[in-house]
């Protein structure tokens, strides 16, 4: 009996305290100005988490990043995160960056260190706004490190090579033991071991999100019922095995007769395609195969 409202007790937080939190965050904002953010996540084509604090977390859309946070995403998933000084961070399939030294210091200077672990990752500079401050940033792809002064730079991490490849701008490229120099030809490319022929087009495809294929957004209308009807047990066992799996799930209080019940949905998917996307991996998936993943808005 102890155990059961224990579960009910956790099931009843997990259900309001995301609401009890905005209404909470909402009311101290009102009363004092809050800092910007220094990395908030865009978008999610899913499943992507971050791991933070010796924990895993999903990623959804409107998170804020915190420093050093891991982000890592799956096969066929892409990410879209948004810093403070209005630049875009842009991360491909099964890809690993860790976010350190960030800060907004005075005079506005944005300052952060990326690295990049695993996958194609791309950084454009004011994208979402123009940034009149100052930017020190510096992102690592493996043993190769680019300084960023306002420019479109393009990476991928590879267990046998390193690319950059400037898009736009201008940035000092660095290897261990090696001189730094600078790139600032359009289009221009640095290859750590080993040749490459394969054209821009395909490498910026890597890190785009995908229309249709899983995308979840901040004001994202179509969701997936996932299961429904189930007792306190069932259903926190669900959220937590999709949550371990990088989808952001949610518990929803129902009534079944006079009964209490829950049912596990994923919600914010940007369209109904996105949404069937996910339903339709989840469905294959050898642990969360069994389940009716239906979808609407």
């Amino acid at each position: 009996m102890v155990r059961q409202c224990s579960i009910v007790a956790a099931l009843a937080a997990l259900a309001l305290g995301a609401a009890g939190a905005a209404m909470a965050q909402s009311g101290a904002k009102s009363k004092q100005a809050q800092p910007a953010p220094l990395v908030v996540v865009e978008a999610v084509q899913m499943p992507a988490w971050v791991e933070r604090g010796g924990a895993s977390h999903p990623l959804v859309p409107g998170m804020e990043l915190k420093d050093n946070d891991q982000v890592k995403t799956g096969s066929g998933s892409r990410l879209l995160l948004r810093t403070a000084d209005g630049s875009a961070v842009k991360l491909g399939e099964k890809g690993s960056l860790f976010l350190g030294g960030m800060q907004m210091r005075e005079n506005k200077v944005f300052a952060a260190t990326m690295k990049v672990a695993e996958g194609a990752f791309r950084f454009t500079s004011e994208l979402f706004a123009r940034f009149g401050g100052q930017r020190e940033v510096s992102v690592s792809i493996k043993t190769v490190t680019a300084g960023i002064r306002g420019t479109d730079l393009w990476g991928k991490s590879e267990s046998d090579r390193e690319v950059v490849c400037l898009i736009e701008g201008r940035i000092e490229v660095t290897q261990p033991n090696d001189t730094p120099f600078i790139m600032d030809q359009r289009l221009s490319y640095y290859v750590h071991e080993g040749g490459l022929s394969r054209p821009l087009r395909e490498w910026a495809a890597e890190t785009e999100i995908q229309e249709g294929r899983g995308v979840s957004t901040r004001g994202g209308k179509w969701k997936i019922t996932v299961a429904s009807g189930l007792a306190s047990q069932r259903a926190f066992d669900l959220y937590r095995d999709l949550r371990s799996a990088g989808y952001p799930a949610e518990i929803i209080p129902e009534k079944l007769g006079d009964k209490r019940a829950y049912g596990v949905r994923l919600s914010s998917f940007a369209a109904k395609k996105d949404a069937e996307a996910v339903a339709k991996a989840l469905k294959g998936h050898a642990r969360l195969g069994g389940h009716a993943y239906k979808v609407g808005s």
